[in-house]
């Protein structure tokens, strides 16, 4: 009698057991590479002296202790934009926020915020619209570095803090250590 040349394979007829042992293990390798992702990815810069830094997420606006005068009110932040202004890589936040009153249209303060030098409050670093202009913002972005917004403010004491009758349209950007405020050409009354 003759042997074959290749030895008798009878282990590799495919029983239901292999199959259940496979498809366990398929997910287990599944399971465990869905755990074993690697952290998020994040932008980075060069810090001053050359080693890279990572960005932060921008400043969080509910976290900051704004310069308000509210009576015991308190501050509500109405909008928020934020997006690098000083082209150190890492975001700011500018908020817009206004003591909450019962009624009316109380007066909007806009601030620059930074991240806090220690805990997570963020600090603010600038103010764009003291609310001592008695304005209040239509709507504010960031956008290539630059702050837009649109202000809307009273042409005399005599017109009713509902109906503002003015209408600005202002953009600030960092220069020199400060920021620099430029109106838009379309400055109107409303």
């Amino acid at each position: 009698m003759q042997l074959p040349a290749v030895p008798d394979l009878a282990h590799t007829h495919a029983r239901p057991v292999h199959w259940l042992a496979t498809a366990t293990a398929m997910a287990a390798v599944v399971a465990a590479a869905g755990l074993l992702q690697p952290g998020p990815a994040t932008a980075t810069t060069a810090a001053p002296g050359g080693e890279p830094a990572i960005a932060r997420p921008a400043p969080d606006a509910a976290t900051a202790d704004y310069p308000l005068e509210c009576g015991g009110a308190p501050v509500k932040v109405a909008q928020r934009a934020s997006g690098d202004l000083d082209g150190d890589g890492n975001p700011e936040t500018v908020a817009v926020v206004h003591c909450e009153a019962g009624s009316g249209t109380p007066p909007h303060a806009v601030y620059v915020l930074t991240h806090g030098q220690t805990g997570p409050h963020a600090r603010v670093v600038a103010t764009l619209v003291e609310p001592s202009r008695q304005q209040t913002v239509a709507d504010i972005a960031v956008r290539d570095g630059a702050v837009t917004a649109t202000l809307l403010g009273y042409s005399s004491p005599d017109v009713p803090s509902c109906c503002p009758d003015e209408q600005e349209h202002v953009s600030w950007r960092w220069k020199g250590g400060s920021f620099v405020r430029s109106e838009r050409t379309d400055a109107r009354s409303v």
